[in-house]
């Protein structure tokens, strides 16, 4: 079967977001973590399937919709998932508040590594926590981002609680290694710390080989303080279905995070449900061809930024998902997002994520190449704009 990604929907004048936001001008949306391509026919079909049943009460998983869960995670990560660790969240912002909440008190510290999606710093602080954002490090010897050891270290206090994981890491677009989960593992267990790994970018690997190794299973000692969060949100473009879920094998690690959900935490959607179950049980086939035309994106963005793009680096391997990191400090843009803006392109600012005023922006590749060809084409005008 083949899929065609060179020719997407057109989503201007729809309920998007993403294109939304710079609705009547003329600017590309290359910024949020939504891909603009058409799901996968299976989705589409059990979509279809489901709304021809004509009622839409509250909804709760059968079980072919957790036995497709079991099965995927089976056979793509040899982890053997009970159904009965799953809880159900309709966004994995949404779990992130709701493990500060139930991981940490007030006025607890939460720790995550910077740059970092932003909800990992703002969720502790909806909370009453206190976010501590400890910076990775930019190795030029090894060209790739790791984490500073003795800067994590130096920023456990006391009041320290929570450890906030993202593997692979956003924006980044580091995979982790089992050797950097298991010295995260150590540092967490020496230090009583919980620890959430956010895995949903993880079957977005673009390097050839790379397999994703569920924390869980580079650590299996570890169950009794870790939960993870999963969704097909990411690799199969469903997140306006609101449906995700971690996975808590601990029973009393998952009753806290249960507890802290009660009353405020929304039920998944019985379409979010069927998405998910086509995803696990059909998407593959899809997956695998998106795989190799983000690797085509990547590799074409690359080439562009080192070739058309002067001031503007990609600093390390992008490793996994749909999102480049770019240094752009060496343009001195006081808001380098404004300034392409106003060439036509619309991107992420690194501040939020902890990058420095000027310094970062996040590029969303998740698009048609053409689109992305007339992007960088627009940046590279916007570079010759005062």
């Amino acid at each position: 079967m083949t899929f065609n990604f060179d020719a997407p929907p057109d989503r201007r004048g729809t309920d998007s977001q993403k294109w939304q936001k710079y609705a009547g001008r003329d600017v590309l949306p290359m910024w949020v973590a939504d891909m603009d391509f058409e799901v996968a026919p299976a989705i589409v079909e059990a979509l279809s399937a489901r709304v021809g049943h004509g009622v839409f009460g509250y909804a709760r998983p059968v079980s072919s919709t957790l036995d497709a869960i079991v099965e995927s995670f089976s056979a793509r990560y040899r982890w053997p998932v009970d159904p009965s660790w799953i809880v159900w969240l309709p966004g994995i912002v949404c779990g992130l508040n709701v493990a500060a909440r139930a991981f940490a008190g007030d006025g607890d510290e939460v720790l995550s590594l910077s740059p970092i999606y932003p909800p990992f710093t703002t969720a502790p602080r909806n909370q009453g926590r206190v976010p501590r954002s400890v910076p990775l490090a930019l190795s030029s010897a090894a060209r790739r981002w790791e984490i500073d050891w003795d800067a994590l270290e130096r920023a456990v206090t006391p009041r320290t609680k929570l450890l906030l994981f993202c593997h692979p890491h956003n924006p980044v677009a580091r995979v982790w290694s089992r050797g950097e989960v298991e010295r995260i593992a150590a540092f967490c267990a020496r230090h009583d710390l919980v620890i959430c790994s956010d895995e949903i970018h993880c079957d977005l690997l673009l390097e050839p080989g790379a397999e994703h190794e569920p924390f869980a299973v580079a650590v299996p000692g570890e169950s009794g303080r870790l939960a993870t969060f999963m969704a097909p949100s990411k690799t199969f473009n469903i997140p306006g279905l609101g449906t995700s879920f971690a996975i808590i094998s601990d029973p009393g690690l998952r009753a806290r995070f249960s507890k802290a959900t009660a009353g405020i935490v929304a039920e998944v959607n019985a379409l979010g449900y069927a998405a998910c179950e086509a995803a696990y049980r059909s998407g593959e086939p899809w997956r695998r061809a998106l795989i190799a035309y983000l690797r085509g994106n990547r590799d074409f963005l690359l080439e562009a930024v080192s070739r058309d793009l002067p001031g503007v680096r990609i600093e390390a391997p992008i490793e996994a998902t749909y999102l480049a990191w770019l240094n752009v400090s060496d343009l001195g843009l006081a808001n380098p997002v404004k300034h392409f803006e106003g060439g036509g392109v619309g991107l992420s600012d690194g501040v939020p994520f902890g990058a420095a005023p000027g310094s970062y922006v996040r590029l969303n590749f998740g698009c048609a190449r053409s689109t992305l060809a007339e992007g960088l084409r627009r940046m590279k005008a916007a570079l010759r704009t005062p």
